[in-house]
């Protein structure tokens, strides 16, 4: 496979990744932390860090608004939850096995 098609593929699925989190707005980042160790906020920081790369212009509110498919202070409002307990402690448990 060429460069270019591997490119254009990674991109279709990445387009796939952040439409199904946008159509999943049930799935909390908390959770997406404790199984993936990454959520809708690290995508947005590794656009931001590739726009670098390129020498493109993307602040991280600007990818946080690409990522959540609006700006992040309506998402939060309108879908975020309260972390439980459960959460929190699974989101320790997984830090601490990291080191």
């Amino acid at each position: 496979m060429d460069k270019h098609t591997q490119t254009e593929l990674e991109a279709a699925a990445f387009r796939q990744l952040i439409s199904h989190l946008q159509q999943h707005t049930e799935v909390q980042n908390i959770e997406l932390m404790v199984l993936a160790d990454f959520c809708r906020n690290c995508l947005a920081k590794w656009l931001v860090a590739a726009a670098k790369e390129h020498n493109a212009e993307l602040d991280y509110e600007q990818a946080r608004e690409m990522v959540y498919g609006m700006p992040y202070s309506e998402w939060k409002d309108q879908f975020q939850t309260e972390a439980t307990e459960e959460q929190l402690a699974a989101y320790q448990r997984r830090q601490q096995a990291k080191l």
